[in-house]
């Protein structure tokens, strides 16, 4: 599948802003699964300094910093990506929860070690008793990991509704784990405590996916939005995607962004600024199939 992603980030200051100094993680990962055919970063207007790094966790990470006093600044990501179909292992032929967590506290080996960092608490995810109580209902004893793994993403998605006006990014987990409402950002923290709650490594994606309108309805330019969703490491598999908000393992409609520990790890776009007194952002996000 083919696909063009827009991401549009304007602010707009009520002050000028001297100076401002960003980072951004727009550029779509490469991977077996997914490739970046063309991808382009506009700024308006245009920075005095751009660098580009990859990050802790392999993210291409562009830096740019603005000299000139602006009123008003826009960021445009514009990507054309090709996404394939994703394999998934037999859910019921994969080990047992408990094996796999013990590989992770005791395997030396070097995939191992990378993917076992992902078990400990992170900024926006510490490790609760409510989260580790509400994931053990999906991990009997013996219960081969990803079906355990799929139980409890369906369980999340039956029991948080999805709310936009509930939590904003200042909200902690503990919260949402007692109000049960979020967006797709706080469903990926839930089951990212969770798992790793009982031991498991389980990663942050950032990302977006193509909607489709009802039938009979145009797709409304810009109505898409950022998507967030979960990995989780297994033995001989690798990490494999799980996606709470929708109760579906992600395919060739989603597009990885970027992965970390949690939100703090792959915010799209962040920065400080030297005036601009009050401020408004808003974002927009179009997600396109290509001919």
């Amino acid at each position: 599948m083919k696909l063009r992603v827009v991401h549009r980030t304007t602010y707009d200051y009520g002050d000028p802003a001297t100076t401002s100094h960003h980072e951004a993680r727009l550029t779509p990962r490469q991977s077996e699964v997914q490739r970046t055919v063309t991808h382009e970063l506009e700024l308006s207007p245009n920075a005095a300094t751009r660098r580009a790094r990859l990050d802790y966790f392999g993210n291409r990470t562009n830096y740019f910093g603005l000299v000139e006093p602006h009123r008003t600044f826009e960021v445009t990501a514009t990507s054309l990506i090709t996404t394939s179909p994703t394999y998934l292992p037999d859910f019921e032929l994969t080990p047992p929860w408990e094996m796999v967590r013990e590989s992770l506290r005791r395997d030396l080996m070097r995939d191992v070690l990378s993917a076992a960092q992902m078990r400990f608490a992170s900024p926006l995810v510490p490790l609760l008793d409510q989260a580790r109580d509400y994931a053990l209902s999906s991990f009997a004893a013996g219960q081969p990991v990803l079906l355990g793994v799929s139980d409890l993403m369906a369980r999340v998605h039956r029991d948080f509704t999805y709310d936009t006006s509930a939590t904003d990014l200042s909200t902690p987990l503990t919260t949402i784990m007692e109000c049960r409402r979020g967006v797709c950002q706080d469903f990926a923290h839930v089951m990212v405590g969770c798992l790793r709650s009982v031991g498991l490594a389980a990663r942050y994606t950032s990302g977006y996916l193509r909607t489709r309108p009802p039938p009979g309805k145009p797709r409304l330019v810009g109505a898409d939005a950022s998507h967030a969703w979960v990995a989780v490491w297994v033995p001989e598999h690798g990490w494999v995607d799980f996606d709470p908000t929708n109760n579906i393992c992600p395919g060739e409609e989603h597009i990885t962004l970027a992965f970390g520990r949690d939100f703090s790890d792959v915010t799209p776009l962040r920065g400080v600024i030297l005036g601009g007194g009050q401020h408004r952002l808003e974002v927009s996000v179009d997600v396109e199939e290509m001919g």
